[in-house]
């Protein structure tokens, strides 16, 4: 027998709720009898048994623990509290052809999908009728075909979870990580891929039927409480829900989709920038037609835009959203504008011009918002610093390649350190340990001892209206020169404590969506083999594409955007020792629960990613042990010529017989119903 767990996600606090439920399941290859009212009825009397005693004995055996805990200090419990650190990557839309609409999580409006803007957990995307969509994640490639849409469930440092709620897409994972999990859910099974590879997988709009052509790699299939093992070469085709029935076959020739992701591979395999930029770092195939690199005295490689105007700043031509747990985050106009503002620092190199300066060759850089510093008042940080004639806004400037970024957000010293340091090539760990523990150490008493190195200058300062910044609106349009005089005065400071508003999480220039799916995504069903964390809203706030349409105040309460949804686990079979990238504990996001993510998203009020209390003093100078980050090769990644020029004819049909694991029996051809899974 194998316990299962039944989610539904409650419509109007977002909540995850398991009820769980037995399931039969053959063992030995031995028939097991139907599940018969007795029969179950004996099985839970016989759980119950079990379970109330040790139920009774775990709480008695925590009550000490529970008065201990009373007797403590409240400053040692508080200084005890572990700061959650935010994921360390992102998913981001870097291609469009034709109509793609984006949902943010938790809302019900669709609106045009956005190129350059970070998708985080509850995000959607929905691909139209004769239109196709690339997304990355990393190095990693999900390419949507016509009539398509994903949720992303988990996005954190260890796991990927999508929801395929209909239509096709096509998955390229070029580096899988030890203890780390990829999967795709749909309406009757989850696929958990085992190995770096290329997957194709396509489930009708009916939800009853998934099929999945693995190119390269493997993967291991759960539904309706069976697993299967799928090898390289083949197509397999599963059908039902209840009970899944199954069809194999050899992969069939690349049709025009597989043929378009090909040539999208292809380009990221022969970029030129992958010799100076990590492939983990999204964007650096869009560098080669929009740029060229040079070789700098003190940075070594930088990377020029060309096509850029007179008087060109990086963060002057984009504008500012807020996207939970981050907070403020810059959004780029230009197409190459996702990997030079999210990663690597800028220089003003010697000839009057900007330069991105990337930072080394390692694996998983971390992700960073915004790569700036602010601009704050001679009283120290407010919500306006004034430059005379009567304006008074905000004002930010890139940091330059020593400059240590000090997030705005809640993050730990060993955070502060890896943003930095895999994202800097000429400041050592030292350095950066040092300007952040004189920063913890000067904050509570209202001196900021930090010096940028493009805070007072007047070519690099980008000021706009405090309106323009927290409405979303574009900066390049509005934003004030100042001078060198203007910034005399100034002091530069980690954050702004401007609180979002309902108009700060969307483009001012967003458009309602041309076309959105016919069926809300969370009125689908999805099979999951991981326990999704809780669905997370971007805010707190209710938001509307057409401001004109939404509810007078700001603090309105949000509508539900969730209905109730069957969703089913299995996360037992998530332990088999073949697959050691998989984690099954019930939910594998170790970045924030449920609880921290509201926190982040603004829940608590306007503006909830300050920095800790005052009161840390625990946690500014913890002992840190910095591990250096690994160093990327391409041997480390995917990256072979496209698999549609190979010359190579399909598998015999005799291969689908080749012998499985035990454990994890393959399908076979054939068959109408699924194998018993064999005792382990």
């Amino acid at each position: 027998m194998e316990v299962t767990s039944r989610h539904v996600r409650h419509a109007h606090r977002s909540l995850v709720r398991m009820v769980p439920c037995c399931q039969l399941v053959a063992q030995d290859g031995d028939a097991v009898a139907s599940a018969r009212i007795e029969g179950v009825r004996f099985m839970t009397k016989k759980l119950s048994l079990v379970v109330f005693p040790m139920l009774i004995a775990s709480i008695l055996g925590a009550l000490p623990q529970n008065a201990a805990a009373q007797d403590q200090d409240p400053s040692q419990v508080q200084a005890q509290a572990q700061v959650v650190d935010p994921p360390t990557r992102v998913a981001r839309l870097n291609y469009v052809q034709g109509s793609l609409s984006f949902q943010i999580a938790g809302e019900q409006d669709w609106i045009e999908a956005d190129i350059n803007r970070p998708l985080i957990t509850g995000d959607n995307l929905w691909a139209d009728k004769d239109s196709r969509g690339e997304v990355h994640i990393g190095a990693t490639s999900i390419r949507l075909s016509s009539e398509t849409g994903i949720s992303f469930l988990n996005l954190d440092d260890r796991t990927v979870q999508l929801q395929l709620a209909q239509g096709t897409i096509e998955v390229h994972v070029r580096r899988l990580e030890p203890g780390n999990a990829f999967e795709i859910d749909t309406p009757n099974l989850a696929f958990t891929l085992a190995a770096s590879g290329e997957y194709r997988i396509q489930t009708d709009p009916d939800g009853n039927s998934t099929a999945i052509t693995v190119r390269e790699g493997a993967g291991q299939v759960t539904g309706a409480g069976e697993s299967y093992d799928l090898a390289a070469g083949q197509q397999y085709i599963f059908n039902g829900t209840e009970q899944l029935s199954f069809n194999v076959q050899a992969a069939p020739e690349f049709d025009d989709f597989e043929d378009w992701c090909q040539a999208q591979d292809q380009r990221e395999n022969s970029s030129a920038s992958a010799r100076y930029v990590s492939r983990d770092v999204d964007g650096y195939y869009d560098l080669d037609d929009n740029g060229q690199w040079q070789t700098d005295a003190d940075y070594g490689a930088i990377w020029v835009p060309s096509g850029v105007g007179v008087g060109w700043a990086p963060y002057r031509y984009g504008h500012w959203v807020w996207i939970g747990p981050w907070g403020w985050t810059w959004v780029e106009n230009e197409p190459w504008g996702f990997a030079p503002f999210h990663y690597g620092r800028w220089a003003y190199v010697s000839g009057g011009y900007w330069g991105w300066v990337p930072g080394p060759m390692v694996v998983r850089p971390v992700y960073a918002p915004a790569l700036v510093g602010f601009v704050g008042g001679r009283g120290g940080p407010g919500v306006a610093v004034g430059f005379g004639g009567g304006f008074a806004g905000v004002a930010w400037f890139p940091l330059g390649p020593r400059d240590v970024y000090i997030p705005g957000y809640r993050a730990s010293p060993r955070y502060v350190q890896n943003i930095n340091l895999t994202n800097m090539r000429v400041v050592n760990v030292t350095q950066v340990t040092t300007v952040y523990n004189n920063y913890i150490a000067n904050r509570n008493v209202g001196v900021n001892r930090v010096e940028y190195t493009y805070a007072h200058n007047a070519a690099a300062v980008t000021a706009v209206s405090r309106e323009t910044f927290i409405g979303a609106k574009p900066v390049a349009t509005a934003f004030v020169r100042v001078t060198p005089e203007q910034l005399q005065s100034a002091h530069a400071t980690e954050q702004t404590p401007l609180a979002p508003t309902r108009a700060s999480y969307v483009a001012a220039t967003a458009r309602p969506a041309r076309a959105k799916p016919a069926v809300a995504f969370t009125a689908r069903p999805v099979v999951a083999r991981l326990n999704p964390p809780m669905p997370i809203t971007s805010h707190s706030i209710v938001h509307a594409v057409n401001p004109a349409a939404a509810p007078r105040g700001s603090n309105a309460a949000a509508a539900p955007a969730r209905r109730p949804v069957p969703m089913y686990t299995n996360d037992s079979l998530a332990q088999s020792p073949k697959y050691p990238n998989t984690d099954a504990r019930a939910n594998i996001n170790t970045n924030a629960n449920g609880n921290d993510r509201q926190k982040a998203n603004g829940s608590e009020g306007p503006n909830s990613n300050g920095r800790p209390p005052a009161n840390d003093a625990a946690q500014q100078h913890p002992a840190v042990k910095f591990t250096p980050p690994t160093k990327a090769k391409d041997d480390d990644y995917d990256v072979h010529p496209p698999l549609n020029h190979k010359a190579s004819t399909p598998p015999p049909a005799e291969h689908h017989d080749a012998p499985a694991p035990a454990s994890h029996p393959a399908p076979a051809p054939r068959e109408s119903a699924p194998a018993p899974r064999p005792k382990n």
